[in-house]
């Protein structure tokens, strides 16, 4: 059933059939305030309704998926019985728990879905520098791939990458005729795959979310941002050879690229995290969720697309501190960080002077850099444009927070 319209049908017809105390269960991609509102038309029949967020794909729907249910606290209690032989198993339990109140179930999945999107992107991009400035075979960089899944990159994303990268051109299928196309064993099925990549929606959501809440999400924004411009391919056709830019490949010790370009992945992943639990903290203050971003991370570790060792370290710094303004400042990722930068560093002006696109990771470094900075020149800058044009009034350094000023800029402003 397609999220929207098509539930609200569906929902219709249920309520001739269900009585009160029934559990209604919505396991769909859905905007949560959907949900907030079916929740609360439910309720008047005594109803209870949750939306659950599913993740998985196709493995998940075989051996258990990451579940994120929201709504009334009573019938997340009658189907969890149910729900925990469901989800995937990991070291840590099952992978669900409840996650708040109506809606925060679809909120949790958006904002994963946001983080998928950036983590796949992150890792194209590194992909892209290694295959573009190292002149790696694909061959070369699945077992690359395969290196770093055994180290604190382990991931579903980077398992699936290193069979991708070594997967040749064989037991592809047309999705009309269901007929196989003829094998080739000389080239990889990765350099044959049109570069227009799509997306479903969760990722826009996620931004959307982002803005409404003011809450910096420059990554996942970025690898948005980079599906709408491998989708604009016959533009991208049209303007290449219009455009100028770098055209030689500097030359590079190929060992120190695959470490400084592993680091800058991490590092990008961090702010990635960093960025997503944030969102889901905001949501969550306003709400009156409750959402425990510990258990978010714990019920991520298995069945869903970014399952990953790292999670691990994630749940730590959230049980170890609640209140941790950002994952940048949790004490191991920040020691991490202050090392692995160094590599960061390198790989983003590296891309820059070859002209490889790395918007994630581009964008990445610069929310680090900026949440580094207690003071940032640019913000004074702006805020006081914003006064000389619109009379925005702005704040002093030397003045206490939320006395506001205005100044009479030229002869032509008025005095106020």
């Amino acid at each position: 059933v397609k999220a929207g319209a098509p539930v609200d049908a569906c929902i219709d017809l249920f309520l001739d059939l269900l009585e009160p105390g029934d559990v209604l269960i919505d396991g769909g991609n859905e905007w949560y305030e959907n949900s907030i509102r079916r929740a609360k038309r439910v309720e008047e029949k005594g109803i209870m309704y949750l939306a659950m967020g599913v993740s998985g794909g196709e493995e998940g729907a075989r051996n258990g998926p990451s579940l994120m249910p929201g709504g009334p606290r009573e019938g997340f209690d009658l189907i969890k019985p149910i729900i925990e032989k469901v989800a995937a198993q990991t070291d840590s339990g099952p992978c669900t728990t409840y996650i708040g109140g109506d809606g925060s179930g679809n909120y949790v999945k958006m904002a994963h879905n946001g983080l998928e999107y950036m983590d796949m992107q992150a890792i194209g991009e590194a992909y892209t520098i290694l295959k573009s400035v190292g002149g790696f075979s694909n061959d070369e960089l699945a077992q690359v791939f395969t290196d770093w899944n055994s180290a604190e990159l382990d991931s579903f994303l980077i398992e699936i990458t290193s069979i991708i990268l070594g997967k040749k051109d064989v037991d592809v299928f047309n999705v009309a005729t269901h007929k196989r196309l003829p094998a080739d064993e000389s080239r990889t099925l990765v350099d044959m795959v049109l570069d227009r990549t799509g997306n479903k929606g969760t990722g826009k959501m996620t931004v959307k979310e982002g803005a409404d809440r003011a809450v910096a999400v420059g990554g996942i924004s970025a690898a948005l941002d980079a599906r709408f411009i491998a989708f604009d391919k016959d533009a991208r056709t049209e303007m290449a050879p219009l455009l100028d830019g770098p055209t030689q490949v500097p030359e590079v010790d190929k060992e120190q690229l695959i470490d400084d370009v592993r680091n800058a992945l991490y590092c990008t992943k961090v702010c990635a995290y960093a960025q997503g639990m944030n969102l889901i903290r905001a949501a969550s203050d306003e709400f009156d969720w409750g959402v425990n971003l510990g258990e978010c991370a714990r019920i991520w570790k298995g069945g869903c697309i970014i399952r990953a060792k790292f999670l691990d370290r994630i749940k730590s710094a959230y049980d170890k501190n609640p209140n941790l303004v950002s994952l940048l400042v949790d004490p191991g990722f920040k020691d991490e960080m202050a090392v692995k930068q160094k590599s960061w560093r390198r790989v983003v002006s590296l891309s820059a002077a070859a002209g490889i696109p790395i918007p994630s990771m581009y964008a990445s470094l610069a929310y680090f850099d900026q949440y580094r900075r207690e003071t940032l020149m640019s913000a004074s800058l702006v805020q006081a444009q914003r006064d000389f044009f619109g009379s925005h009034t702005f704040e002093r350094m030397d003045k206490p927070r939320g006395e506001m000023y205005h100044c009479k800029w030229t002869d032509a402003h008025y005095e106020s």
